[in-house]
């Protein structure tokens, strides 16, 4: 069952939006399981709005989870064709927000957790003009079964920088992504800094989060934060 793409918003600290973070949720949860990484983030991004969109599709079998895209675990195809099936519902309602807003396309950034940081991925790396930044949580970059790094060089739209974060004990995609992620990032000349979480599992520890929201910043070109004395 499909659902229009919606969900929890936190308006600017400053009351006046000139950025815009857009966080996509994993494959079983929603928009609401990720919006308190926005209020982590606002004391560094004061000026940022932050949206959660809910996935549209519910999990079969589920009253409450959902997916950007069906995964059965036994199709290699699935995620190559899931992540560019759900790409045009996802990306008019990037430039819906952007229009919210009133901002430029280049001043959105976006964060996605798990099957939300492949959604990430695979937009913001071929939205044009390039958005500000990706932060990239416990997820990988979907390239086509069969294909390798290279690529990714000839279906880049747009080079903005990426952060790649990952849990070292992470079992439900395993840390060897980030690291092939990373080598496709690099074959398409795609500026890439990367975290390995030690001891995590597949999730969001202060570390992620302290990477995540010191990228944000420097992706939005703002000062960086001073340490508190």
């Amino acid at each position: 069952m499909a659902i229009r793409i919606d969900g929890p918003r936190l308006n600017p600290l400053s009351g006046q939006a000139r950025q815009l973070v857009v966080i996509l949720h994993g494959y079983g949860a929603d928009g609401s399981d990720l919006i308190e990484l926005g209020r982590q983030w606002q004391s560094l991004l004061p000026d940022a709005a932050f949206v959660a969109p809910h996935a549209p599709d519910l999990l079969p079998g589920a009253p409450m989870g959902r997916q950007w895209f069906p995964l059965t675990f036994r199709d290699p195809h699935e995620r190559w064709r899931g992540v560019n099936q759900a790409a045009p519902g996802l990306d008019a309602f990037l430039d819906a927000e952007l229009q919210r807003h009133g901002l430029a396309a280049s001043k959105l950034a976006l964060v996605g957790f798990s099957q939300g940081a492949m959604m990430a991925l695979h937009l913001g790396l071929r939205r044009a003009p390039a958005v500000a930044g990706v932060v990239a949580l416990s997820g990988l970059l979907v390239l086509e079964e069969g294909k390798g790094p290279d690529s990714l060089k000839g279906q880049a739209r747009a080079k903005p920088p990426v952060l790649l974060v990952h849990g070292d004990q992470d079992d439900v995609i395993p840390v060897d992504a980030l690291f092939m992620s990373m080598d496709a990032l690099a074959a398409a000349e795609i500026p890439c800094q990367w975290h390995v979480s030690t001891g995590v599992g597949h999730g969001v520890d202060p570390g992620a989060l302290a990477h995540g929201g010191l990228f944000l910043t420097q992706a939005f070109g703002l000062p960086y934060p001073a340490r508190p004395r």
